[in-house]
């Protein structure tokens, strides 16, 4: 499915033109030099890009792919998590920019968002949070469950004993062990994954069907197998569930996605290229062919 089919960058005379009119460059309190995001692709003759259902934009770090995907993001209002850092001049830089949606759509549809790594490793400080929460209570309903075994049979005096009462009669003769007397106290640990299968599944609540989706390096955090669930979760979600995607990666298995179209940031021109051919993947490649004989 194609919501976004093209995003026009500004020309390198469309960048000077809107700098050179720009007040802010007269004061002292901004430099001249740094102007970004102007300035960044026009050496790489970066100028139109066109989109397919997934859309990977790829290069080293610097290479500005991170840059191009928040710039696609806020010219198109797409819903974000964690603030995106402005610079005095990004709203001058985006009014230089444009684009074209499918359809004759006027804004990409509901749900449609970017997702940085800001905003996993935000959900992944959250789910610990709550966690440590939840361990500090486990551990008073713990010493609780064992002063109460410990502590002489409660008489029931008046109703102002009939919660430790309850509590231990629960704790001494109600069938059950110290967990399942806990269990009945406190919540569930919002989860008991590891940070990458927390991770993984951030991707899979954030995802809903018929949604534009930029995923800024969502490798992060991923073991190389859970890379290779994403990629496939990312295929069906093209293919059955008619999202579009633009993914900023270095992963050879988010990079070998089936019919994913690549920008390569490290050329000049910026050029779309197979996989296989990407400097990071022939690293790989060249590591594991010199390590053949120990496998």
């Amino acid at each position: 499915m194609l919501f976004l089919k093209n995003f026009w960058l500004p020309t390198p005379r469309e960048e000077e033109g809107s700098l050179h009119v720009n007040p802010k460059l007269n004061m002292q309190c901004y430099s001249n030099t740094n102007v970004y995001p102007f300035r960044i692709f026009p050496p790489k003759q970066l100028g139109e890009i066109e989109f397919a259902p997934i859309t990977i934009f790829y290069g080293g770090n610097g290479s500005g792919k991170s840059t191009l995907l928040n710039v696609i993001a806020e010219k198109l209002e797409l819903d974000r998590s964690s603030m995106f850092n402005k610079t005095p001049f990004v709203e001058d830089y985006l009014n230089c920019c444009d684009f074209e949606l499918a359809f004759g759509l006027e804004r990409a549809p509901d749900g449609s968002r970017i997702i940085t790594s800001d905003d996993v490793f935000d959900f992944l400080l959250d789910v610990r949070a709550i966690n440590e929460g939840v361990d500090h209570e486990r551990n008073t309903v713990f010493e609780e469950y064992a002063e109460l075994n410990r502590g002489k049979r409660q008489l029931l005096q008046g109703l102002d004993d009939l919660e430790r009462f309850q509590k231990q009669a629960e704790a001494r003769w109600k069938k059950g062990t110290r967990s399942k007397y806990t269990a009945r106290r406190i919540p569930s640990e919002l989860s008991g994954k590891s940070n990458g299968e927390s991770a993984f599944s951030y991707f899979t609540q954030k995802i809903v069907e018929r949604a534009l989706y930029l995923l800024d390096e969502p490798e992060n955090s991923l073991s190389a197998t859970l890379q290779k669930e994403l990629a496939r979760f990312i295929e069906d979600s093209a293919r059955f569930y008619k999202c579009q995607f633009v993914i900023s990666t270095h992963s050879p298995f988010l990079l070998a996605m089936k019919d994913a179209v690549i920008y390569d940031l490290d050329c000049v021109p910026v050029t779309v290229r197979p996989w296989t051919e990407l400097a990071n993947v022939r690293a790989y490649y060249d590591f594991f062919k010199e390590h053949a004989e120990e496998f």
